[in-house]
Formats: structure tokens, sequence, C-alpha cells
């Protein structure tokens, strides 16, 4: 009589297995399943991502050349704002007076304006606009320099437009040199051509020069800071590549931090800007301890040189990063895979795919407003600052530094702990943040106020709309392409981000607005992160669930769970930033 053991017993008809067998049959079917799917499905060792296994998503290698690329933000944020201290507001009467020796003999009897700014006929009772000034300060502005006072004021946001053009075109022409010419050496070109920008917009004496070299110093920090991110967005995976690029920002603020004690060192704005040039010659020797994108270099790769250079590259960061131990045997063979793989990659989709898919319009219109109301926002808050008097500029310029790095990183909390719902999280933070700042409009009129406490109000209800605004602008440059498939992750981003700041150019515009009334430009910014936030609430972040393809044959016997809407395949969404260009 044969011997059975309990395990191996089949039930007979009359036996009802019970449920928690039952489960347990279909979980263990399940699972062979799922084996033999990735047995079949499993890539060969040709497929891996062959530099994020050697190097690893993020080690001391990617922290270095991270905290070395982040440098550029600074001389960036300095030629941005450094109107604020190159053109310092001057008061009628006491630093400049209207100068009539310039009037005819007759004219003796012309009266000056109590603002310096029109000469009164004495017999007559008409006026004329004053065209020579006598200046009295310590400091050799650029206003001065131009006459840029009374109604002329209006060309210190002009220079200002020149450089927000600049920055857009900076972009552009960064991103389309990233085409033929590799990251590190559009960062080098950059870098190079800026010092000469800097210099000559510094001692420009025309002032049609000067904002032409103002322009293109923008052109070139916009190359650099575009390029740097494309260097350390190859080399990093995952939500450390997200992270990097949400503070990325922060050296930016902490440029802005720096400004205030960088221009107390000097008298003049040419030497200003002189001072915030040079230090860009450190970011060019710095440029030794940074690699170059490797996969730029292995799309790009013409001879067996070129793969050589990207072999060290990685070998390099794999010996900082301790990992040797992952390099294979076949390093050089899977190198090469890669690259013929990159090289044969599809071309990028047009523009008006784009807006084909699920949501795809609704992402593509809140996207492309979201980040134009920010920019403007993020940059003419700023300059804004001028308008809360001369008095309070190094405090308020400080002030605002910070508020971004806070914004920044809330923009990360969101990002890792809220990661489904951060969009309505940093929209929401907008919307109130824009309502409290509205608030200015209470004490504009309180003439009996201490200046003082008037200015301080001004301010805490303008940090707090400038970190919310931070924010939300990061969010949106380092996740808006996890809305979109791969293949158009990169044109999605290029498009929001150019849009943006072709908006941009008017953020300068809006400052003029204190002439009406300090509460009024400070509420058309409120007003902007308002709908920015409204707008930022419409994004949703995809489901990220893995739908693996599945031979029928093997899930036959789940078709059920599979018709469910909750199961249905969803696409895939791909942390990969490293085509973003910003």
């Amino acid at each position: 009589m044969a011997n059975h053991s309990p395990e191996r017993a089949e039930p007979t008809p009359s036996q009802t297995p019970s449920p928690q067998l039952t489960h347990r049959r279909h979980n263990s079917t399940s699972q062979n399943d799922r084996n033999s799917i990735k047995r079949v499905s499993s890539p060969t060792p040709s497929s891996t991502d062959i530099i994020g296994d050697v190097v690893g998503d993020f080690g001391i290698w990617q922290l270095r050349t991270i905290l070395i690329l982040f440098l550029c933000k600074i001389p960036a944020a300095w030629f941005m704002a450094c109107i604020i201290f190159t053109g310092p507001e001057l008061y009628a009467g006491s630093e400049f007076i209207c100068d009539t020796n310039y009037l005819d003999a007759g004219a003796n009897s012309s009266m000056i304006s109590n603002d310096q700014c029109y000469v009164v006929d004495g017999m007559t009772g008409s006026r004329r606009e004053c065209e020579h000034f006598i200046y009295i300060s310590d400091f050799d502005s650029l206003i001065m320099k131009f006459n840029l006072v009374c109604l002329r004021d209006i060309f210190v946001a002009w220079t200002q437009y020149w450089h927000l053009f600049g920055v857009l075109v900076g972009g552009v022409v960064g991103t389309k040199m990233m085409t033929s010419i590799s990251p590190r050496s559009t960062y080098c070109v950059g870098a190079v051509a800026q010092i000469v920008c800097g210099v000559v917009t510094g001692y420009a004496q025309d002032f049609n020069l000067h904002c032409a070299f103002r322009c293109l110093s923008a052109v070139c920090c916009a190359i650099m800071f575009t390029a740097g991110q494309a260097i350390f967005a190859d080399i990093t995976s995952g939500i450390h590549r997200i992270g990097a690029i949400i503070l990325y920002d922060t050296f930016w603020s902490i440029g802005v931090i720096l400004l205030p004690g960088l221009s107390s060192f000097f008298n003049s704005w040419s030497l200003i800007y002189v001072g915030i040039t040079f230090p860009t010659i450190m970011l060019i020797f710095l440029l030794y301890w940074t690699p170059d994108s490797p996969r730029w270099l292995l799309r790009h790769a013409v001879d067996r040189y070129s793969i050589d250079n990207v072999e060290e590259i990685l070998r390099e960061g794999a010996k900082i990063n301790d990992r040797t131990f992952k390099i294979p045997q076949d390093f050089r063979q899977q190198l090469e895979q890669l690259s013929e793989t990159l090289k044969a990659q599809p071309a990028p989709p047009s523009w008006k795919e784009l807006w084909v898919g699920k949501r795809a319009k609704t992402h593509m219109i809140a996207a492309h407003l979201a980040l134009a109301f920010f920019v403007i926002n993020f940059m003419g808050m700023l300059l804004n600052i001028r308008s809360f008097g001369r008095d309070y500029l190094v405090p308020n310029t400080i002030a605002m530094g910070f508020s971004e790095i806070v914004g920044c990183f809330l923009a990360l909390h969101f990002t890792l702990k809220h990661n489904k719902w951060k969009w309505q999280c940093a929209g929401i933070f907008n919307i109130l943040a824009g309502f409290l700042g509205c608030l200015g409009w209470i004490w504009t009129d309180a003439d009996s106020m201490d200046v003082d406490v008037k200015v301080t109000l001004w301010m805490i209800i303008a940090t707090i709309p400038k970190a919310a605004v931070s924010c939300a602008q990061s969010m949106l440059l380092a996740c808006m392409n996890e809305v979109m498939p791969p293949n158009k992750k990169q044109l999605y981003v290029f498009s929001v981000v150019t849009w943006a700041r072709v908006w941009l150019l008017s953020a300068p515009f809006f400052n003029v607005l204190k002439k009406i009334d300090t509460a009024l430009s400070l509420t058309s910014y409120c007003v902007f992160s308002i709908l920015g936030g409204i707008c930022t609430s419409l994004i949703l972040t995809p489901r990220t669930s893995v739908s693996p393809v599945v031979p029928q044959l093997v899930v036959e016997h789940d078709k059920k769970d599979q018709s469910s809407p909750l199961n249905a395949p969803v696409w895939t969404v791909e942390s990969e930033v490293n085509n973003t260009r910003l």
C-alpha cells in the first residue's frame, strides 16, 4: 500500500477546499506566472541602464558635480538683480536738482517744481521738462550716468527688459548649441563670454550699448545654467534628480542674499559690474572637476576615442562613489551598445502632438499659464522692493532671498511627502498667499503709521507670496514633465519654459505701478500668484503603476481582474528628465 504524504494528497470531488487554501494556491500560481513573465521579459544586460548601475543614482561624485554647477546660479542672480544697487532711487532736492544754466538769459524768472523735474515759466505759468541735472551723491550710480530721473526713470525698467530678453534668448541658444556641442563645452563658452560681456556692460559709455551688453551678459548666464542642468540631470537618477532640479534655485537665492554685501564694497555702478563678473573665472577653473554628460557623449560618439572618454568618466565616478565592483567585464561593449541605442532613438514628436492624449490639453494650458504667472512674479517681486524705499533695500533683499529658499524646500517637501497631491498643495498655498498679499491696501493710506512699521508689514505680506511662488516654480520646473509620455517630455518642457520667458519680459514694467501706489504694484504680483495657483491645481500626477506586457496564455485565469477599471493598464511615468532644458 502506497504511503502518501498529506502535502501531496489531492482532494476528492466531495472535498471543498477552504478559502484560505484557494487563496494560497492562487497566490502561488500568480507568483509562478510572474516568475515566468520575468524570465521571458527581463532585459538583457545590454538594455539595462549601465551608467546608473555603475555610478549609482547619487553619491559623492554627483554631489561634488552638483555643488560646482549650482554655483553658476549665483552670478546669474547678481546680473539680474544688480539694478537694485546699481540704480538706487535718488531723492529730489537733496541728491539731484534741475540745472537751469542751459536756459536762455531771459528765463531767469523761471521756477523749478518741487520734484525737480519741470521748469515753470514765471511769466506764463507754462512748464517744460528739465533736461540737465546736478547730482549730489557719494555713489556714482547708473541713474546719474545716464540721467534716468523724473520721466526717464522708465528706462530703468527698460534695462531690465533687455536682461530678461537675454535670458529668453540664452535658453534657446543654449539648447540649440547642445545639439552639436557638449554641455560641458557649452557651459565653458557661456562662462568665458560672460566675463567679457560683463566688463563691457559696466564700462559702456552709451546707454544703448549698455543695454545691448546687458542683454548679452544675460544670454551667457542662461547658457551656463541651461548646460549645467543638462549635466547634473544626466548623472543623477530618480528622486535625487528631481531634488537637484528643485534645489537648483536655492543658489540663485544665495546670490540674492550675497548681493547687498558685495555691492557695499564699491562706490560705482561700473565697479559693481566688475565685482559680479570676475567670480565667474573661478567657475571655469572648477570645470576641471566637472564631468561632461555621458549620454550626450555616447549619443554623439563618432569613434572609439569618444567611448574611451565616457568610460574614463564613469570609472572615475564609480571610484569616487566606491562602486568599482559594479563595473562589469564587458563594460566597454555595453557602452558601445548603449551608444548605438541612443543614436537610433526616433525623432522627437511635433509640437501639435503634445495636445493629444488624456488630459493633455488641460496640462498644456495649465502648465503654460502657471509658469508664465510664476516667473513674472518671481522676478518682478524681487525688483519691486525698490518701491519700499531705498533705505530698506539691504534687509528687504536678504528677506526675499531667504523666502525663496524656504519655497524651494517646501517644494521638495510636497514632492517627497505628498507626491500625489503636490500640485494642489502648491496651488492652494499660492492662492492663500496671494490673497494675503492683497491686504497691503489696508495701511497704504495710514499716513500716521510709522514708516518703518509700514514697510515691515509690506515686506511680511510680500515674502509669503514670494515663498509660495518659489515653491510652485521649482516644482513645475522639476516635475511638470511627468504628465507627458517619455518621448514628449523634452519638447513639452522646452515649450512651457520658452513661453513663460516670453511673458517674463513684462515683469519690470509692473513695477512702474508704484508711481500710483506702492500697494498697487504689490497687488498685481499677488494676483499673478492667485491665477498661477489656480492653474497649478489643475495639474494631476498620473498613476505610476508598471504594467508589463503579459502573454495572453498566462493571464487567462485573471481576466475578471483585468476587466476592472482600477486595474486598467496605464503608461508608466518615468522620472527621466535628463533632457530637460531650462
